[in-house]
């Protein structure tokens, strides 16, 4: 039988265990969420330090707590900047928010493959084919006895007369004729050549045979139409003595003619025989041609940096004149009907020398874009072929592209402006300027603030203006030759309120515009270039403005 004390000792071995079990559990659960409250609250401190505040409109602001932008009084958004933690991120990489990218205006698209369809806009005139123009000069001296053409313009078949001759020296060569008939059996050489004197004399054969006929020269002889046509010139009058050599008519054949339009070097890889062309005159209004490209000049005009493209077409009715203006239309393939990479030209920041885009990098937590130069073949309409730089199924910035590069350029990236990176001054640098004009320290830089009522800095003694938003960069092809073309195309577009750049390039025709949407529309660029007297895409230039042009500046229209 157990006794009392066996009993205690049992229990209190029992309480012992429990209480250390006890013990060891609450060692465990209190150390384990100590560790997890300190690890959680490390990933907040770190988060916050992680996040600091920007301008999307200038995003060389930042501060580590929310506040207004220093210089255009916008709210500040979060900006994190951390990226340089993912794997594989190229430090010049930009990066913004989707809220920056819906201020900025931002919009991508995916690089992809197209048929590389183009319409190239021609003039031209209608021009007679050269081919069926026939010029009748005198054969042999004498005076023009009767004139049956009286006027230009007059319609002739072929054999008609136009005019009837009395030549001493024709009546000479009919009696050596006669007397070489009766030679014809002895010498038949002395026969033939008499005739043929008469044949290289414009004499047909009937003519010739006619002679012989009668057995008696003739003292008139009728000038025939060698083909059926227009004249369109005519030399002489009735009484006139000419020489041999001297001009008679011009006769041309207008039921086929051509238009010869003019294309600038950047149209000419579109452009191959066969292609076919539509075109318009003005006197026909409603009324479409239709023909085929035959010829395409080898050599460009020195002056005016245009090729002729030649087009045949039928004119049955005789509509189309000579020295009519035509309006033509190309709709071309290039690359044998073969796919292209295009992009359209939002996207291209053009310098002249470089074609820049900005890539959106792909499996990136946050929005993040890369500059990169590209190589550019041909123009498509509103968009570029790629023959370098950019591959299927990448993305790219085609709006708001300025903007991108705007930021690139003031953190010190590679830029439009800057290739090689490094910082850069612009007029809204502040946090780079000072009234010396030298660096501020990082705790200066820190203490710039602005009056956000008189929109003024603290320590500056100038108004600061607010970078300008909804600016559109486009670029259009313009008419002209020289240096002083480029002169007064690009003081025609600068003087309007709100055009930031204009820069316009002599050998491809483009011209650069960079404006402000809200302060000047593109039609008014386009209407202030062309009343200088330059053609654009759009707007034919001022006829009267176009005859002041210096005779150096004035390009073929």
């Amino acid at each position: 039988m157990k006794t009392k004390i066996d009993i205690d000792k049992k229990s209190v071995r029992n309480y012992s265990i429990v209480l250390i079990i006890g013990l060891v559990l609450g060692w465990v659960f209190f150390h384990s969420s100590e560790k997890t409250t300190e690890t959680s609250h490390n990933h907040v401190e770190q988060a916050e330090e992680a996040i600091i505040w920007t301008c999307s409109m200038h995003p060389q602001i930042k501060q580590d707590k929310p506040g207004q932008c220093p210089i255009c009084a916008m709210d500040l958004i979060p900006l994190v900047t951390n990226i340089s933690d993912e794997e594989g991120v190229d430090p010049n990489e930009i990066e913004m928010s989707e809220a920056a990218m819906k201020l900025a205006q931002i919009q991508t698209l995916i690089v992809k493959k197209e048929y590389s369809n183009k319409e190239v806009y021609l003039l031209g005139k209608v021009k007679p084919d050269e081919r069926n123009i026939s010029e009748l000069t005198a054969r042999f001296g004498g005076r023009i006895e009767k004139l049956y053409t009286n006027f230009t313009g007059q319609n002739v078949v072929k054999g008609e007369k136009l005019a009837t001759i009395y030549s001493p020296e024709l009546v000479i060569a009919q009696k050596e004729l006669l007397e070489s008939i009766k030679y014809k059996e002895s010498n038949p050489a002395f026969y033939r050549a008499s005739r043929n004197k008469l044949k290289l004399w414009d004499l047909t054969e009937s003519q010739i045979d006619g002679i012989e006929t009668k057995g008696e020269p003739q003292n008139y002889f009728d000038v025939l139409s060698p083909i059926s046509g227009t004249v369109t010139m005519r030399h002489v009058s009735i009484g006139d003595y000419i020489k041999e050599g001297n001009a008679l008519f011009q006769v041309i054949n207008l039921k086929k003619v051509w238009l010869m339009f003019e294309a600038y070097e950047s149209d000419l890889p579109w452009l191959s025989r066969g292609d076919k062309v539509e075109f318009t005159v003005q006197s026909l209004p409603g009324e479409t041609f239709t023909g085929k490209v035959t010829f395409i000049d080898p050599f460009l005009d020195a002056k005016t940096r245009v090729a002729k493209v030649r087009v045949e077409v039928d004119n049955p009715k005789l509509e189309l004149k000579p020295e009519m203006f035509a309006n033509g239309i190309i709709k071309p393939k290039i690359s044998g009907g073969q796919k292209d990479l295009m992009i359209p030209k939002t996207a291209v920041l053009w310098t002249g020398k470089r074609a820049v885009v900005y890539v959106k990098m792909p499996e990136r937590k946050h929005n993040s874009f890369l500059y990169r130069e590209i190589i550019l073949g041909p123009e498509a309409g509103e968009f570029y072929i790629v023959k370098e730089g950019l591959y299927e199924g990448e993305e790219i910035a085609v709006n708001g592209v300025f903007k991108i590069d705007a930021a690139s350029q003031l953190e010190g990236k590679p830029s439009m402006m800057n290739p090689s990176g490094g910082a850069g001054s612009t007029p809204h640098d502040m946090s780079k300027m000072n009234m010396g004009g030298e660096s501020k320290s990082s705790k200066e830089q820190d203490k710039i603030q602005m009056d956000s009522k008189s929109g003024k800095m603290e320590g500056m003694n100038h108004d600061v203006q607010p970078m300008e938003a909804n600016v559109e960069h486009v670029m259009f092809k313009v008419s002209g030759n020289c240096e002083m073309c480029k002169s007064t195309i690009e003081k025609a577009a600068s003087a309007l309120k709100g055009v930031n750049v204009a820069n316009w390039n002599i050998e491809t025709k483009q011209m650069h515009v960079s404006f402000n949407k809200d302060k000047v529309s593109l039609d008014k660029i386009h209407r202030t270039i062309a009343a200088a007297g330059y053609d654009t895409e759009k707007m034919k230039g001022d006829d009267y403005a176009y005859s002041k042009l210096p005779a150096c500046c004035q390009y073929t229209r």
